[in-house]
């Protein structure tokens, strides 16, 4: 192997770099030009491992480990530099009035409690929990309940935060400076996998949904009242008609009228299946032939020739004097003439 002389070696990255060597200007195919590139990275990936086992290092259970020099290379940036973020209401002020930051204490002694507590956050100082008596003040409104008092004014206070911190984001995102937690939030892909641009809402489509909202009360909007140059929804829709609820003249008649045209209409959609009309030609057609057969056969032939129906009975012969032996004869099928 060659003189590590050569090489550029920054172990802090893990990387080597040969500044003398060159490929061909016209390499004779690409796959020559690959096996050229695996040639030269194997080489320096050989150069790297020979550095690391130079270093010093230390046994462990894995194996001999090795502390990494601090990097010499400084290699750029993946992204481009941030933008500047505008100045908020609070910092513009401060400037003006010459308002500097400084840094404060994250813990604070509780009088109350006797015991050092966070100065923001759950348990902390001067919290409302652990406040059993609030001293009246001549500002006070008699009647009036400091605790509410103060849970409505901390409530106020955290909206007012709210809006500020949306208005300064707001304010950020003109110029392009939102901060990355923001930009993460914002450009992040929905469980669905797919994110779709948002839609500009046309001027039909915001009447139909201002028409769908004017008509979706129990009235269907008709005593609502009327802003001051409302048109009237484009698309209202029918409404349902019910029978009346108290009996009258009239109304026993009307439910009958509606239960019968309800049963003529699933009767004529299923009348397929109710009445089968070849079957009940067929049958009529067989039993209109065996009515004229009957009639045909007790005109032509006499009583006396009609032929028994059905098997042949069996006849048993009465017992002999002499032998006193019953004999029983059987007509065979098929053989009788």
């Amino acid at each position: 192997m060659e003189t590590d002389k050569q090489y550029e070696v920054d172990l802090g990255h893990l990387m080597a770099f040969d500044p003398h060597h060159q490929f061909p200007s016209l390499p004779s195919s690409r796959e020559d030009l690959l096996k050229e590139c695996v040639k030269k990275g194997t080489e320096l990936v050989q150069v790297i491992a020979a550095n690391l086992f130079n270093l010093p290092s230390t046994e462990d259970v894995d194996g001999p480990l090795v502390k990494l020099p601090p990097p010499t290379t400084k290699l750029p940036r993946g992204k481009h530099l941030p933008k500047p973020k505008p100045p908020t209401k609070w910092e513009l002020f401060a400037k003006s009035k010459g308002i500097k930051k400084r840094k404060k204490d994250k813990v604070l002694w509780d009088e109350q409690t006797g015991t050092w507590k966070r100065r923001f956050g759950y348990d902390r100082v001067n919290d409302d929990e652990d406040i059993p008596i609030i001293e009246a003040k001549m500002t006070d409104e008699p009647g009036e309940d400091p605790f509410a008092k103060r849970k409505t004014e901390k409530k106020n206070r955290v909206e007012k935060q709210q809006k500020n911190r949306l208005q300064n984001l707001k304010q950020a995102a003109k110029v392009g400076a939102l901060p990355s937690h923001v930009q993460l939030a914002a450009t992040a892909l929905p469980i669905t996998g797919t994110h779709a641009a948002p839609k500009k809402v046309s001027k039909d489509e915001l009447g139909n949904v201002a028409g769908l909202a004017a008509t979706a009360t129990a009235s269907g909007g008709k005593f609502d009242k009327k802003l001051p140059g409302e048109k009237p929804a484009k698309k209202q829709g029918k409404n349902r008609k019910f029978l009346p609820v108290v009996e009258g003249s009239g109304i026993g008649r009307q439910e009958k009228e509606q239960t019968d045209k309800v049963l003529s209409k699933i009767i004529s959609q299923n009348s397929h299946e109710i009445l089968n009309i070849d079957k009940a030609v067929s049958k009529y057609t067989v039993k209109k032939e065996r009515n004229w057969k009957n009639q045909q056969g007790n005109s032509s032939t006499t009583p006396s020739k009609l032929k028994a129906k059905g098997k042949p009975m069996k006849v048993k012969n009465k017992p002999n004097k002499k032998s006193g032996k019953t004999g029983s004869s059987k007509t065979k099928k098929g053989k009788s003439k």
